[in-house]
């Protein structure tokens, strides 16, 4: 099986008035194929519970469709929203896209 491997970047602040546009480009990742969608938050410089609520709803459309969602590139207050509500548990995340590439992409045949 080949691995087809998404990465979306959102940019700026992740709130309620930037969500559909992320589910959308989740939606997208899900529907072309992809069987892992990495959030890269590089460009991220804060989240809201709106923004954390689109991610934990990304998660389920992508469990059902047999992918698998990982996270990097977090800073400190979303790291903080994270840890506050748990999802840190509940989210595979890397410190940076080549972490993730060392360590995910590499297990790929």
């Amino acid at each position: 099986m080949s691995l087809a491997v998404q990465v979306i970047e959102p940019e700026g602040i992740l709130d309620g008035t930037k969500t559909d546009k992320f589910r959308q480009e989740i939606d997208e990742c899900v529907r072309t194929g992809a069987n892992i969608i990495l959030v890269d938050f590089t460009n991220v410089t804060f989240m809201d519970s709106s923004g954390l609520g689109a991610l934990v709803l990304s998660l389920k459309t992508i469990r059902t469709a047999g992918a698998k969602l990982f996270i990097c590139s977090i800073n400190e207050q979303i790291k903080m929203l994270f840890e506050l509500t748990s999802m840190d548990r509940v989210f595979e995340i890397f410190s940076s896209r080549e972490e993730f590439e060392r360590k995910v992409v590499k297990l790929s045949p």
